[in-house]
Order: C-alpha cells, then structure tokens, then sequence
C-alpha cells in the first residue's frame, strides 16, 4: 500500500469510497463537490491510500495558520482494521507538522464510541467544545 495525494483520476474511486463509508452524510458534505473543492484548492492535502491501483482508503487534511483540521478519513469496509486508517492519519499529521502546523482537531459524532476509541489510541483528546456551524450556500 501506498498513501500519495489524490488526483483527478482518482475522483471516481474516492466518491465511491465516501459514498460507501458515509451514506448518511449530509447534501452539503456531497462527495462530488467535497472532491472537486479539495483539489481545486491544490494544496495536496488529500490522501489516498492505494492498493493495486484501487483507492482503499482517504483522509483529508486542511491548516489555516492557526490549528489543522482531518476530515474524510475513511477505508473501505473490506480493508478495515489492517491499519490503513492510523497511516492516514499518520501521514497527514506528518504533512500538516511540515507547513508548522501544531494543533490538530477533527470532529466525530459523539454516538460513534468506535471511532473516538480509533481516534483517543493515536492520542487524540476529547476537547470540551460548543460545535457552531452556518450553512451560507
């Protein structure tokens, strides 16, 4: 397995991938518009994890001066539990350290106790916050 930056050909196999992972995601999260705004942003900072040239996996990092942001981290269910998702999670951590990024953050629904067990193993802390949002389009 490989973990490089996504590419345009790759848009296929990642909307599959989160159309698989995250059926319940909402409109605004829509994988062909999360897709194509991430790389229009060319910042390189969504990854894929390549198996046999089959995307089996993604995380998407984000920093904007101040703290980086995961989101999208997601392996398809026949991968799972192989590690594929903490060498995301690690790589996009160590892409994140090399543009001086200190922090970072990402959100999961407080339901999900597997996920944050995932998360609490890679040394991610629950942060007691008030999550805020504003659908402007």
């Amino acid at each position: 397995m490989i973990i490089r930056p996504a590419n345009a050909n790759d848009r296929s196999n990642v909307i599959a991938l989160w159309e698989t992972v995250f059926p319940d995601d909402p409109p605004h999260n829509a994988p062909p518009k999360v897709f194509d705004t991430k790389l229009a942003l060319h910042d390189d900072m969504l990854f894929v994890a390549v198996q046999e040239d089959a995307v089996i996996g993604t995380t998407m990092a984000g920093y904007d001066g101040h703290r980086g942001w995961l989101h999208k981290v997601a392996v398809l269910p026949l991968y799972q539990r192989q590690g594929i998702a903490t060498a995301l999670v690690r790589h996009a951590i160590s892409a994140l350290q090399s543009i001086g990024c200190t922090k970072v953050n990402l959100q999961i629904r407080p339901t999900n106790t597997e996920v944050r067990k995932f998360y609490e193993a890679l040394g991610f802390d629950v942060e007691e916050r008030l999550d805020m949002a504003k659908h402007i389009g």
